[in-house]
């Protein structure tokens, strides 16, 4: 699986940092995703020879925490046209073809949670079960959450914000997405790294 350091800049993950204004646990709450510091990166091999890297940028979304796990919930839309590839011509090609996005047809990629479940043994970890739908096909995943860090956002006094990275295996050809196999890899290396925030004290 893809390893990143820092986050969505998810599912950028957050540094918890010495001072006063980090807190090590989770505060319970609606928090927004910040569209700005979060987006979805994928991996898929090519022809057997290289492995091709692929960013695409997440809309929306919000995390209800609950740090006992129960009434946890996740929610993300990602927007496949934003696909960026670092080639123009073939990110064109992604974004139109039906064997790949087809954004015109199916303009938004989502994610909801059907369970959250904190690691009792480590705090910065979490398994999240739920519904991602792709090219119009909904499949159940499980989203391997880790590195997860809060604190009172040390550029915005008044907002509580988390840091989490998420990573998944997917099938491309289960949602219909079947161009060019198998020279384009079917198995999809897919990670989500999401900043979040909610006004201190809500």
């Amino acid at each position: 699986m893809i390893k990143h350091s820092l986050v969505f800049g998810a599912l950028i993950a957050l540094a918890a940092t010495a001072g006063a204004d980090v807190d090590p646990g989770l505060n319970a709450g609606t928090y927004k995703i910040d569209p700005t510091h979060s987006y979805g990166h994928f991996e898929v091999n090519h022809m057997g020879l290289s492995a091709m890297h692929g960013r695409i940028d997440i809309k929306s979304g919000t995390i209800q925490i609950d740090p006992s796990g129960g009434q946890s919930q996740v929610a993300v839309t990602l927007d496949p046209a934003s696909v960026n590839t670092g080639n123009k011509a073939r990110d064109e090609h992604l974004r139109d073809m039906d064997g790949f996005f087809d954004v015109k047809k199916y303009p938004s990629m989502k994610f909801e949670s059907t369970s959250v479940t904190f690691d009792d043994h480590h705090a910065d970890k979490a398994t999240v079960k739920g519904n991602f739908t792709m090219h119009g096909v909904t499949r159940l995943v499980t989203l391997d959450v880790d590195d997860i860090a809060c604190r009172i956002n040390p550029l915005e006094k008044s907002q509580y914000t988390c840091g989490f990275a998420a990573e998944t295996k997917l099938k491309r050809s289960d949602y219909g997405m079947d161009a060019y196999l198998p020279l384009v890899g079917d198995k999809i290396d897919l990670s989500i790294e999401i900043e979040a925030s909610k006004p201190v004290g809500a």
